[in-house]
């Protein structure tokens, strides 16, 4: 095979993976409306469950989203009752946020949402074949940090 058809083998298996992302996006996003989450708040919230009193700066790099969008997200489910902010101690100007009882449950329920879904396509795999794919992205997310000059995150 020369490597004009490898590259573009290469470029078919990326448009197919962008519209793959984007048919997984809008199917998690129908799934999430049924409990008045959007994608954006559920991965503020499930994102708390694994480690709360954080500030909107970490969030914001966890969730590879601007501080700005951070912002104003957390203004919204600050008003919807789901997280709220709370001083820093020692430092008046920061906050770090924290799930109430409905974000907690609100999460939980997102979580669950997923992992069906998960079960329904991944989970359709065999062993092997969910060990090779994680193989493949795992080698493409180290290619794509090498491109971009991403560091490892912890």
């Amino acid at each position: 095979m020369s490597s004009d058809d490898d590259s573009g083998k290469a470029d078919r298996v990326w448009f197919r993976l962008m519209r793959l992302h984007a048919r997984l996006g809008a199917a998690i996003s129908d799934r999430l409306k049924t409990i008045g989450l959007s994608v954006p708040q559920c991965d503020v919230l499930t994102t708390l469950t694994e480690r709360e009193g954080v500030s909107q700066q970490e969030l914001a790099q966890r969730l590879y989203v601007t501080k700005g969008n951070i912002s104003g997200l957390i203004d919204r489910l600050v008003t919807a009752g789901l997280v709220e902010r709370r001083v820093t101690e020692g430092d008046r100007r920061s906050h770090a946020i924290y799930l109430t009882k409905e974000g907690r449950r609100l999460a939980g329920l997102g979580l669950e949402l997923q992992k069906r879904f998960v079960g329904e396509t991944i989970g359709r795999l065999s062993a092997g074949q969910v060990g090779e794919l994680e193989d493949l992205i795992v080698t493409v997310r180290d290619h794509v940090r090498a491109a971009t000059g991403e560091k490892r995150r912890r």
